[in-house]
């Protein structure tokens, strides 16, 4: 791992500003990890080839931090995890860093605040959990598992490190306390968008602002797409086409990056 991976981790880390009551600092057992987050052969050979080292570094429940529990029908958020998890160079690639990320959500029972270490980047993610429908005692994931890169080529968005704080978040509950992460993670995605990174000050600001994000990249996908269909197309009126298109597409995402 490269110094400017690891100071940046150690940055992300020293942001959380974690209670001293809720370190823990104790290596996680890749068995553990196998047993609980691999369903398939494939999965826990992945994690098992994957990770060169895992780090549980704190726990937050309200012994530790003097926050509610919370539970309802489906959700028990008893204590939150914060976990460090280096992978090794060979199971670097975006594709594997994202399956790892989500097979390690799912190997902890309770909801995690992940850092992926890889050679040149950090990848920050978090994911809210529930309990299976058809199978008691399970815990599984809910909803899509939010992460951020962090690195050379994708800097820090001012603010993000501050907005990070233990102490920042929400304190009703832990489910709130975790939401607020999630939506810092959510504000930065915008801020590479807009340029100004602010946490939604509501949890319907902070959905709205999700689903915008979600349209943004997916006119951004359309926009590429039509740029290559204009650029190979040999027949005016089909090239014209695809501009007019493009023009909407382009409009329509100067509407969306007002809506973040």
């Amino acid at each position: 791992m490269s110094d400017g991976a690891r100071i940046l981790h150690d940055t992300i880390v020293a942001s959380l500003a974690l209670p001293a009551s809720c370190r823990v600092d104790q290596r996680v057992p890749k068995k553990m990890l196998v047993e609980h987050g691999g369903a398939t052969a494939a999965d826990r050979r992945l994690l098992t080839e994957g990770i060169a080292e895992a780090h549980w570094l704190a726990a937050l429940k309200p012994a530790t931090l003097a926050v509610p529990a919370w539970r309802d029908e489906v959700r028990d958020y008893l204590e939150l995890a914060v976990l460090t998890v280096e992978l090794r160079a060979s199971h670097a690639q975006a594709a594997q860093r994202r399956r790892l990320g989500e097979l390690i959500h799912r190997a902890v029972p309770y909801p995690v605040l992940l850092l992926v270490l890889t050679a040149d980047l950090v990848e920050l993610s978090l994911a809210h959990k529930r309990a299976a429908q058809n199978e008691t005692g399970r815990i599984v994931l809910d909803g899509e598992v939010v992460g951020l890169v962090l690195g050379e080529e994708q800097p820090v968005p001012q603010g993000l490190l501050a907005a990070l704080a233990t102490d920042r978040q929400p304190s009703q509950h832990l489910m709130a306390l975790y939401q607020g992460w999630i939506d810092t993670v959510i504000a930065a995605h915008a801020a590479r968008v807009t340029g100004h990174f602010v946490v939604a000050a509501t949890p319907d600001r902070a959905a709205s602002r999700r689903a915008a994000l979600r349209e943004h990249q997916r006119l951004e996908q359309e926009a590429a797409r039509l740029r290559a269909l204009a650029a190979k197309e040999h027949q005016m009126a089909k090239r014209v086409e695809h501009n007019l298109a493009l023009q909407k597409v382009q409009a329509r995402l100067l509407a969306v990056k007002e809506e973040l």
